[in-house]
């Protein structure tokens, strides 16, 4: 299985979107900021948004999909799911 999700801040100010084949591992890493770069910067550990897939080209598909749509329709995506932004990671 291949994930798409997407990642904020505790303020929801920021979000980021990834896919990975491993997303308990992925969001561990972004949490405990064990990785360089955008995520580690902006503190960015809240999962709010994931999306399964059995085709890894069908998931790189979805998040170039999603990293081009602007702030509003990415924040409409999770509030279809998640309307109260929480954290969908279980620790």
């Amino acid at each position: 299985m291949y994930n798409v999700y997407i990642i904020t801040n505790h303020n929801n100010t920021v979000l980021y979107i990834g896919v990975t084949n491993n997303l308990e591992r992925r969001i561990y890493e972004h949490k405990n900021e064990l990785i360089e770069g955008f995520t580690q910067k902006y503190h960015l550990h809240k999962l709010v948004y994931n999306e399964q897939y059995n085709n890894v080209n069908d998931a790189i598909r979805r998040e170039k999909q999603l990293k081009h749509w602007r702030r509003e329709k990415k924040d409409n995506l999770i509030k279809s799911i998640n309307p109260n932004w929480i954290d969908l990671y279980k620790n």
